[in-house]
């Protein structure tokens, strides 16, 4: 007999688990909840509830993607979310001019497609628009402000056992059990905050990425972007539109490539070849093309990588630069390139070729990491150091006693999908050879 049928066994007889399943498919166990929080020195539960179908954690696109798998194998979910709305990040905390860097074909979610009248690369209010009609039409309706504080198995329920918190009521919280748990809260759960000698005490106006909106604000004044990833480039970009004085920071190597290629995107482009050839002929291929549109980015301060672009995504999951115009920029010097910060003193940026100069406000864009390993109690799936699953794509989607990961695969939407149809067919699978389904 496998652990989960004892478990059942044990469960029938149990008067805790007898309640029958409400509409919502959860259950009120409040008395298991008071007998395991006796002796608990801080925290108090205000309600314990049972759920049947998996608990997802995070309500953003691989949330989505994995609630709506499982709704179209008849699967109900409970999707804890710790913002007010779906796609948080998307929502709240990107800039305006914000599109989908990639194609709209390689963002879909499963089951559905984006409208046919959508752009190539739709823009961020189409893309939420897109996914709050997929929510819509599978019947998601996530639980809003429940931020989850711990997640852990449970050895003697067999079961996992999830700890939310009520945003805005600090001392109420929640407790959920499941068979299942899927950590969908995304690689850019939290900001990335560079440890910079005087950043602290800078005298202008210090903003992440996260924060950032327009250019309108800066209009005028000296800008430095610390950082020269996409988004760094795009914001660099938009304070020339709005007549800023933008400088980036480029203290890395980095690959620049044009968004479009020989008449196609870059990336669809770069899928076709890898059909046909392996990713270090593919690299040499987009260089080549690369450096005959843009000539060399060295001259400019742009040092590229001894690795290719594809091949350093797949090792280390740092994605090139596409470029929407921002290298033609910096080409005519709208946009002053400098190398890293050595320290800065009240206005005054030092970097580390000796240059120094003032500025009115530093703009961050330092990326975003796991959230992870503060909240899980499992360390065999995840990583302490960065958050993510242990295994690579496309094995890192699954862990031990119904723990599951999504959208954490360096891969973007495309792996977001292949992450969701996987789990949904386990658990489908699991709930069909025991009758249950």
């Amino acid at each position: 007999m496998d652990h989960w049928s004892e478990s059942e066994g044990k469960r029938v007889h149990d008067p805790i688990f007898q309640p029958r399943i409400s509409q919502n498919c959860r259950q009120p166990v409040e008395e298991f909840c008071r007998e395991r929080s006796k002796g608990a020195a801080v925290t108090r539960f205000e309600r314990c509830t049972w759920v049947p179908g998996p608990i997802i954690v995070g309500a953003g696109p691989s949330g989505l993607a994995v609630a709506a798998c499982l709704k179209e194998k008849g699967v109900d979910s409970l999707i804890l979310e710790r913002s007010n709305c779906i796609a948080s990040l998307w929502q709240l905390k990107t800039y305006d001019r914000l599109s989908l860097h990639l194609p709209r074909q390689f963002c879909e979610l499963p089951l559905m497609p984006f409208p046919a009248d959508y752009p190539i690369y739709p823009s961020k209010e189409k893309f939420v628009a897109y996914l709050e009609k997929y929510a819509a039409r599978f019947g998601i309706c996530p639980s809003y402000n429940h931020a989850v504080v711990c997640a852990e198995y449970d050895e003697k329920l067999l079961l996992w056992r999830v700890r939310s918190q009520l945003t805005g009521k600090m001392e109420e919280e929640v407790e959920y059990i499941s068979r299942w748990l899927v950590v969908a809260t995304g690689e850019n759960a939290e900001v990335v905050q560079p440890e910079i000698d005087g950043l602290k005490e800078f005298k202008g106006t210090v903003v992440h990425t996260s924060a950032y909106k327009t250019g309108r604000a800066f209009a005028g004044k000296r800008v430095l972007v610390v950082g020269c990833g996409n988004s760094g480039m795009e914001v660099c970009l938009d304070l020339c539109d709005h007549n800023a004085q933008p400088h980036i920071v480029v203290r890395d190597t980095v690959h620049i490539l044009p968004r479009e290629m020989l008449g196609q995107s870059t990336f669809g482009l770069s899928m076709w070849l890898l059909k046909w050839f392996p990713v270090h002929v593919v690299d040499r291929i987009l260089l080549l093309v690369a450096r005959t549109m843009l000539g060399d980015t060295a001259r400019l301060g742009l040092k590229r990588p001894t690795v290719g672009p594809l091949e350093l995504k797949s090792l280390s999951g740092k994605t090139p630069v596409l470029d929407v115009g921002t290298f033609a920029k910096i080409r005519s010097g709208d946009i002053k390139v400098y190398p890293g910060i050595k320290k800065i003193s009240g206005r005054q940026v030092e970097f580390l070729d000796t240059r120094s100069e003032d500025f009115d406000a530093i703009v961050l864009a330092t990326g975003y990491k796991s959230n992870v390993p503060f909240w899980l109690k499992d360390r065999e799936l995840f990583s302490d150091k960065d958050g993510l699953p242990r295994k690579a794509f496309p094995n890192g989607w699954k862990g031990e006693r119904g723990l599951y990961s999504v959208g954490l695969t360096r891969r973007g939407l495309m792996g977001t999908s292949v992450d969701a149809r996987r789990i949904a067919h386990d658990i489908e699978q699991q709930l069909s050879a025991e009758g249950k389904l």
